[in-house]
């Protein structure tokens, strides 16, 4: 099978190559899937760059967390799965349900990768797709759509059609999160420094948005003349942070997600002025993916796609993922 991968030290991208490698066969309690479609997250760039948690990768690894396609065979007392299913990974592998459990990762250099023609898979760790998607959306859901619905509706402070809904960025997560808050009916709001990206995503639905080159102070915008998020979608990491605590509606959530910038970490007083709070979201359990489809399927949400690729033009997707231009997801599709 054809496959990319990442080298024993790699410090970015650009180092990833093609491979051909042998086909791997389902053990017991296993599924091997053909992937149709794949999609990049940050933080497959981290791995690639030996920036991950991990570290350096100590091995050859093929990358990628987020990949869907149909099921070609299962091993021994596999009953959930037969061929033909319509399937997606799960990020984390043994996350099944209730309180975070960190373990496995797909496409940290330690657990599979899904960046190939055919991936095996432990049975816990495979979701059937949402019905209503085609193999390039539901790429988008592993780590992103789960992302965004741990973010909205799990934990004590779950959205509602009352609520203020703050998304930064036109990344995978945040796109997927103002879906996700229109389709209950949740009011958005959206910053980007692109006048062009935020006219996107005002036809996505945001109901307001906010260059945050234009209005430096972002937060006290948000607060004073929007009345304030009910929740965030944290994206940014500690550079941001200071500002998604001004934003805040008394007794708003910070759903803290991303480490996209670096800074000087906020002074904790402006929550207990509100009653606000910070949650940690590391992406989600197999169950939340599971929500999240059944969701999905419920009200038909299509999860935004700026660009896609063939599977020979995987490092052109990258590229494009890292750049200016991306917008919504990138995804790479089977030739």
């Amino acid at each position: 099978m054809r496959a990319w991968q990442l080298p024993a030290g790699s410090d970015g991208f650009d180092k990833l190559y093609s491979a051909d490698l042998p086909d791997p066969v389902a053990g017991p309690g296993e599924v091997l899937i053909a992937p149709k479609a794949w999609s990049i997250n940050y933080r497959d760039f981290a791995v690639a760059a030996g920036k991950y948690f991990g570290g350096v990768l100590k091995a050859p690894a093929i990358p990628l967390s987020d990949g869907a396609g149909e099921v070609l065979a299962v091993g021994e007392g596999v009953t959930a799965f037969k061929p033909g299913d319509r399937v997606q990974g799960s990020f984390f592998l043994d996350w099944i349900d209730g309180p975070q459990k960190m373990g496995r990762a797909l496409g940290d250099g330690m657990a599979p990768g899904m960046l190939a023609e055919q991936v095996v898979l432990p049975a816990s760790g495979v979701v059937k797709m949402a019905t209503s998607l085609s193999f390039a959306e539901a790429a988008c859901m592993p780590c992103a759509g789960v992302t965004a619905w741990n973010a909205l509706f799990e934990g004590g402070r779950p959205i509602s059609a009352a609520s203020r809904v703050l998304v930064l960025g036109s990344g995978g997560v945040s796109m997927i999160a103002l879906e996700l808050a229109r389709a209950v009916g949740a009011e958005v709001i959206a910053t980007s420094s692109s006048d062009a990206k935020l006219t996107r995503v005002a036809a996505l639905g945001a109901a307001h948005t906010v260059n945050y080159k234009a209005i430096p102070e972002w937060g006290a915008y948000v607060a004073k003349e929007l009345g304030g998020a009910h929740k965030v979608v944290e994206v940014g990491g500690v550079g941001t942070l200071p500002q998604s605590i001004a934003a805040l509606a008394p007794e708003g959530e910070i759903a803290l997600i991303g480490i996209l910038t670096d800074g000087e970490p906020p002074h904790p007083r402006a929550l207990m002025m509100i009653g606000g709070s910070i949650r940690g979201i590391f992406v989600g359990s197999v169950a939340m993916a599971g929500k999240l489809n059944a969701f999905v399927d419920a009200h038909q949400i299509k999860p935004p796609i700026g660009a896609t690729f063939s599977f020979d033009q995987a490092m052109a997707a990258y590229a494009h993922a890292w750049g200016p231009d991306s917008f919504g997801k990138t995804v790479i599709t089977r030739d």
